[in-house]
Formats: C-alpha cells, sequence, structure tokens
C-alpha cells in the first residue's frame, strides 16, 4: 500500500475508498505521461462544460442585447420593471445552488447536468412568447430554479478530476466560456435582429427563442458527452483511471469523501468560505452589470443599437485571454491572493475611466480594462477556496456556499446602472469601484491569515517531528477536513 507523507512527518496511509488498496500502488507514470493523461481528461471534459456553460451564461444575459431591439417598448415595461425582471433570477438561482451540488453528489452528473439544463433551455424558449411583464418575470423565475446548479456543480465536478494546483486553470477554460458568451450574444443578437417581424415575431423573442433551441439541443447531447467520475470513464484504460483516482488521493490525503450532512455543517460553520463569498460577489456584481448593461452602456457613448451590439464584441475578447492566461500562472505558481489583487485593481482602474471621462475613447477603453479585470476573479477566486477546503461534500458544499455569495452580487447588479442614471451612469461605475475596493482588502486579509497559519502549522510540525498515525487517529483525522494538522493553505 503506498504511503504520503505530508509536510509536518506524520505518515498516512493513501487507500482511496474508490478502488482496493493494492490498486494505489504507483503506475509508473513519468512527467510526460502525465502530461499525456492531464491532455485526455482536458480534451474529454473541458470543451462540453464550457459549451454548457457558454450557453447557460448566454441564455441568463441575453436579455440586456433584447433590450436593445424593442424589449421594454414591447412589453410595456416602465420604471424599474426591466430591473426588477433582471433581479428575479438571483433569489431562485442561489437558493438552487446548495441543493444542486448534494444532487450532483448524490446522483451522478450525467444524470444531473442534463435534467437541470433541458428544462432551462424549455423556460428560455418560453422567455421568447411572453406577452406582459408578469409573463417575463415567470420565466426568468424558471429559468433562475434550472440554472442555479450549473455554475457551481461543475466548478465541483472539476475538482473531482485534477489536483488542487491544476484546477484554476481548467476553471478558467471553463469560466471564459462566459466570456466568449457576451461577445458571441452581441454578433448573434446582431444578425437577429434582421429577422424582426419574421413569423410575426419580434427580434428580441427571436433572440430568446434561437438560443433556447441551441439548447436544447446539446442538452439531448449531455447525458452521453458527460463523464461521470475517474472511476468509471469509458475514454481511461484501467491504468488511467487507478492513476487518476491515485492523483487525486495523493493530493487530499485521507479526507472524507463519505456522504454525510455533517460535511455541509462543516462548511457551512467554516468562516473563511463566508469572506470567499463576498470576495465572489464583489466579483460577480461587475460581471453581471457589464452582461446585462453593456450593450446600453456602449449605445449612450453615441452609437447606433447595432454598432453598441457589435462593439460590446472586444472586451469579452480581452477578458477571456486574461481570464486563461492569468489562471495558467496562478496554478503554475500556486498563488492566488496575489493574481487576484492585481486584476481589482485593473478593474478599479476600468470603473475610474468610466466613471472619469465624458470622451468616447476613453470611456470604451475603461470597457475594455473593466472586462481584462473583472472576469478573471472568478475562476482565480474559485479555485482559492476550493482548493482550500478539505474532504469530497464539504467543498461541493463551499463552492457552492461561494457561488450563492457571488450570485447575490447579480441582485446588486440588476439596480446598478437605472436608466435615470444615464447616459454616462456615474453613479453606477463608483458603486462597482466601491464593491471592488472591498474585495481587494478582503483578498489581502485573506492572503495573510492563510500565510500565518500555514507557519504556525509548520512550526507545530517542527516541534512535533515525524510520527506514525494510529487507526484511531487516521479516523478521526478523515473527519477533520482542512482543520488537519498537515493540510497547508494556497495563498
Amino acid at each position: 500500500m503506498d504511503e504520503k507523507h505530508i509536510s509536518d512527518g506524520v505518515t498516512v496511509s493513501s487507500a482511496c475508498p474508490d478502488i482496493a488498496a493494492g490498486d494505489l500502488e504507483d503506475q509508473g507514470f513519468s512527467v510526460g505521461s502525465t502530461k499525456k493523461l492531464l491532455r485526455k481528461l482536458d480534451w474529454h471534459i473541458i470543451p462540453f462544460m464550457s459549451l454548457i456553460y457558454l450557453l447557460c451564461f448566454l441564455d441568463r444575459t441575453n436579455i440586456g442585447n433584447a433590450r436593445l431591439d424593442r424589449l421594454e417598448q414591447d412589453l410595456g415595461l416602465h420604471g424599474l420593471q426591466y430591473n426588477d425582471c433582471l433581479a428575479i433570477l438571483f433569489p431562485f438561482y442561489i437558493a438552487a445552488e446548495i441543493p444542486s451540488n448534494i444532487m450532483m453528489k448524490r446522483l451522478r452528473p450525467s444524470v444531473w447536468l442534463t435534467f437541470i439544463m433541458f428544462f432551462w433551455s424549455v423556460a428560455m424558449i418560453g422567455q421568447g412568447f411572453v406577452k406582459s411583464y408578469s409573463g417575463l418575470l415567470a420565466t426568468r423565475v424558471f429559468l433562475g430554479v434550472f440554472e442555479g446548479g450549473l455554475f457551481p456543480g461543475v466548478n465541483y465536478y472539476i475538482t473531482q478530476w485534477y489536483r488542487r494546483d491544476e484546477c484554476g486553470f481548467r476553471m478558467a477554460l471553463f469560466f471564459s466560456a462566459a466570456t466568449l458568451a457576451g461577445a458571441f450574444g452581441g454578433i448573434f443578437a446582431r444578425g437577429i435582429a434582421e429577422m424582426n417581424g419574421v413569423g410575426g415575431i419580434a427580434a428580441w423573442a427571436w433572440i430568446f427563442i434561437l438560443e433556447g433551441l441551441m439548447s436544447v439541443v446539446v442538452s439531448l447531447t449531455a447525458y452521453w458527452a458527460i463523464y461521470d467520475y475517474p472511476a468509471t470513464a469509458t475514454f481511461l484504460d484501467p491504468g488511467e483511471r487507478i492513476e487518476v483516482q491515485r492523483r487525486l488521493h495523493a493530493d487530499s490525503g485521507h479526507l472524507s469523501n463519505d456522504f454525510n450532512m455533517k460535511y455541509v455543517w462543516q462548511a457551512i460553520r467554516d468562516w473563511k468560505i463566508y469572506v470567499h463569498m463576498l470576495i465572489c460577489m464583489a466579483g460577480f456584481c461587475p460581471i453581471y452589470s457589464f452582461a446585462l448593461f453593456l450593450p446600453t452602456i456602449i449605445k449612450n457613448m453615441g452609437y447606433t443599437a447595432n454598432d453598441a451590439q457589435l462593439m460590446s464584441v472586444p472586451p469579452y475578447v480581452c477578458a477571456c485571454f486574461f481570464t486563461i492566461v492569468a489562471s495558467y500562472y496562478a496554478d503554475r505558481y500556486r498563488k492566488r491572493g496575489m493574481f487576484l489583487m492585481g486584476f481589482q485593481l485593473v478593474a478599479i482602474l476600468g470603473f475610474a475611466l468610466l466613471a472619469g471621462s465624458g470622451k468616447s475613447k476613453i470611456q470604451y477603453t475603461g470597457t475594455v480594462f473593466a472586462a481584462i479585470g473583472i472576469y478573471p476573479q472568478i475562476p482565480l477566486g474559485l479555485a482559492w477556496n476550493s482548493g482550500n477546503i478539505g474532504g469530497s461534500l464539504k467543498r461541493g458544499t463551499g463552492i457552492a456556499m461561494q457561488v450563492m455569495g457571488g450570485n447575490c452580487g447579480g441582485i446588486i447588479a440588476s439596480y446598478v446602472y437605472l436608466s435615470r442614471d444615464g447616459p454616462r451612469f456615474i453613479i453606477g461605475h463608483s458603486i462597482l469601484i466601491g464593491i471592488v475596493s472591498m474585495a481587494l482588502g478582503l483578498t489581502l486579509f485573506m492572503s495573510t491569515w492563510c500565510r500565518v497559519e500555514n507557519a504556525k502549522r509548520d512550526k507545530l510540525a517542527a516541534e512535533n517531528g515525524p510520527r506514525e498515525l494510529t487507526q484511531e487517529e487516521l479516523v478521526l483525522e478523515k473527519e477533520l477536513a482542512d482543520s488537519v494538522p498537515w493540510f497547508r493553505y494556497t495563498v
């Protein structure tokens, strides 16, 4: 049986619950073979996850594009009713997240993700046939209920395949689909604008219908395209399955992977997760503000509605590039807080340019800097939080809690940019500067705390010296999650 020697000298068994202890011997994977194995995982897992998140984010935010095609006028929306339709999605989205990740643990990912994707797609199509404010509110509620499980679910799913120092880059690849959704949404909406009146249906309604139909088609293939767990992955040979599980167990030690509600309560009582919830909220708030209002902001710079749809594309393309590159280097150097703080400063600069100048070129430059600054924060923050939670179910719950906090930012975002504050939206930009600044302070605090706590554990390990744990101590430590003495936090 393979042994795991942790940083404080304690020796623990690396027996994995998914495979027999005797099967855990190192399969002789060289550095090159491991890279080949990771590439194989990447090609079979990340592209489809990215595709369904692209469609999910597109379905959630395409109302911002539809607004430029007379959505408000046709439905008779006035005052804050448009903002209410944006906000109503998020309470239901948030409420679905922890139950959804528990269902991910209880059921197979291929079953659960297929189920929620099909039904949010149907809700999206229904949004194209609404005739009133109340109808739009109702379809947004169902959209939130079914979409709520995807983002935390896929981030949890990724942690079931990759080591902690490998998750950030993969989460970034997956999350970059959100930036592509913004870019694709603008181009797609520009093309659909030419369908206005076809079949007696307005252009804004065609946006919802056609994008919903795309999601339905993909959902019908999801059950066969999603691989549940390494132990059952048909694209891996038996030796590769064992190696993937061995690497995961070597990374997480003997912490529990059991389904037990006490691990859910462990997460709910962990103060560190609440700090990450606030950081995530301060990241998602400007992201949703961007996704929901960027076409309107650009139109108010003096562009036509059609040109504004197209001009919304470049900021997203830049954001996509930096999201992937930042997470790659954060994984490589095993640092999160430093990268987060850097992009938070870039985001503050972007919103300061938007708020501080009336010149369209400077304002547009501000949208690019803001996009570059806000989008990388989400995969960096999710990888940081998930990598600092021990135990499978606690990690799944902690990720869901973090995303719940993040989507509270969506509620705020729905009311950041009010029509009465146009065309400059100085108040909205200033609110976002304040929110990102709060995240900067919390990130600095959390990074400092992790460094101090790691130093304390290193000191205790040096004082106690190496020793082998008894079976009783192993059972006790199994339930301690990241509180075990050998666990070290990523900074």
